[in-house]
């Protein structure tokens, strides 16, 4: 990331309570519109802006009959700095239509160096969003200092009255304070609960030498707060960083909602998400976890949940580039939004996940192998291959080792291996190892490759993201042994015919 930070000179329209949140339009024209579209590494159905940096998924919400999502954006480059919120609009969660920008800083204002992340809900009918300003500051009042920044955190209020959730009102002063710690090695990320007509909200937070945390406050109007105490607290690993994150002195992002009779807190830290599941005490008031893991193993970070309209929990995350800054600059374009998994628990209470199924629309055609002892299986070896870039995977496997390749015309693109001898029977995938959950009999892999994107999910229980940066020249080919009770193979349609999914 850069620590550069552009100051806009702008006028905002201002009533007595409420600031109008100024549009910023999407000026940057130093890459072309042309050359981004025809970019081979951008995803084509990964819901990201035209063009620009963008991460954090914010305040995604089921609203009149849409799915709204909000996400951090930079609309002046493709590198990390200016944090605006964007807005876009789905009616089922894969097709996207972007609006103009929702939140821009406020110039002398709480949130004058960025919007950072937060969330939405329905207040008394009205959406309203919680999030988190930053300002410069001198590094004694700072609650963000991560080498690069010194950063005063304070959580906002913005409401909508609009039906499409454009022009967001800000509320004229923060509604929350950091507290006076000087040991404090973040206040930011507000997630929000509702509980027996009390609203909660956590906020990201820990202390130097001790650990992250959630910070726990209640309100009745979502305006006035008391706080409570740490609901839940982790510790460091002990290393010496400049920034918090690194060290685990600092939770990012935190999402706490009920989950099949339990509650789930996500937390982001070290660089990679946590999850937890166990009890709320809802006379104490404090998280009691009784089972825990990582979320993703791969290039995963900072993710966000929702009800969607049968009540599902979906879960978004924030796909970053691991690429050089340098090349993702050129290129116009950083950063993509995961696709949304649907959120459960395993007969254990450990965190499952899927795949939203309703992701089946952007099948073209389907290859699938003949079932066992079909005379058509052939000499044991697989041979399918898709045109273009992107497909979608679903394999069936015995606890037999195994290997694959996925590669067109300009080599290997996504080399595929499990070997159940090995230690935590560990599934590979190009550089990257997962260990595979125990399975009683079978092995189910579900994969999207979509461009430079890899999501995978191996038996509804540990996820790998990758970012792979070898243009696709040609078919894709799957390669390899056949030693699959089941493997199916579909083309995948773009949700954009210009890749700028606008």
């Amino acid at each position: 990331m850069t620590s550069s930070r552009r100051h806009f000179l702008r006028t905002v329209a201002a009533s007595s309570v409420f600031a109008i949140a100024p549009e910023f339009p999407d000026f940057d024209t130093r890459v072309p519109s042309s050359r981004i579209s025809q970019d081979p590494l951008r995803p084509q159905f990964h819901l990201l802006p035209a063009r620009n940096w963008m991460n954090d998924p914010n305040g995604p919400i089921f609203w009149n009959g849409n799915y709204h999502m909000f996400f951090q954006y930079n609309p002046n480059a493709a590198v990390w700095g200016d944090m605006h919120w964007a807005h876009a609009v789905s009616p089922d969660m894969i097709h996207w239509r972007h609006l103009p920008v929702a939140l821009a800083p406020t110039p002398r204002g709480a949130d004058q160096d960025g919007c950072f992340s937060g969330s939405a809900v329905l207040h008394d009918g009205v959406p309203t969003f919680l999030y988190t300003a930053v300002k410069s500051v001198s590094p004694a009042e700072a609650t963000l200092r991560d080498g690069r920044h010194n950063f005063l955190e304070t959580q906002c209020l913005a409401i909508s009255t609009d039906p499409n959730l454009g022009a967001l009102q800000k509320l004229s002063a923060p509604v929350l304070l950091p507290p006076h710690n000087k040991n404090l090695t973040g206040f930011r990320d507000p997630c929000l609960w509702r509980d027996q007509n009390t609203w909660f909200m956590g906020i990201g937070s820990g202390l130097r030498g001790k650990g992250g945390s959630v910070l726990l406050y209640r309100s009745k109007d979502l305006r006035s707060w008391e706080y409570l105490h740490p609901l839940v607290s982790g510790k460091s690993n002990g290393k010496q960083t400049s920034d918090f994150v690194d060290s685990g002195e600092m939770w990012e992002c935190p999402d706490f909602f009920p989950l099949g009779g339990k509650f789930v807190l996500l937390y982001s830290t070290e660089r990679k998400v946590f999850w937890q599941v166990g009890e709320f005490d809802h006379k104490e008031l404090v998280f009691h976890s009784e089972k825990e893991g990582l979320l993703d193993s791969g290039s995963y970070y900072a993710p966000k949940s929702q009800l969607d309209a049968t009540g599902r929990r979906i879960l978004w995350g924030w796909i970053p580039e691991t690429r050089p800054e340098a090349e993702f600059a050129t290129a116009g374009w950083a950063g993509c939004m995961s696709l949304p998994r649907v959120l459960s628990l395993g007969p254990d209470d450990s965190l499952q996940m899927a795949f939203l199924p309703e992701l089946a629309t952007l099948r073209a055609g389907e290859i699938s192998l003949p079932p066992a002892g079909d005379a058509r299986r052939g000499a044991g070896l697989l041979g399918f291959s898709v045109s273009g870039p992107t497909c979608e995977l679903k394999l069936l496997s015995g606890q037999q080792p195994f290997s694959l390749t996925l590669s067109s015309a300009a080599g290997a693109f996504v080399s595929i291996s499990f070997g159940p001898s090995k230690t935590g029977l560990e599934l590979k995938i190009n550089d990257h190892v997962l260990a595979v959950p125990n399975a009683a009999d079978q092995n189910r892999l579900h994969l999207f490759v979509d461009a430079s994107v890899v999501e995978c999910i191996l038996n509804d229980s540990a996820a790998l993201t990758s970012r792979i940066y070898s243009p696709v020249r040609g078919q894709l080919a799957l390669n390899g042994p056949d030693v699959f009770s089941e493997v199916r193979l579909w083309e995948t349609q773009p949700i954009s015919k210009d890749r700028l999914t606008s």
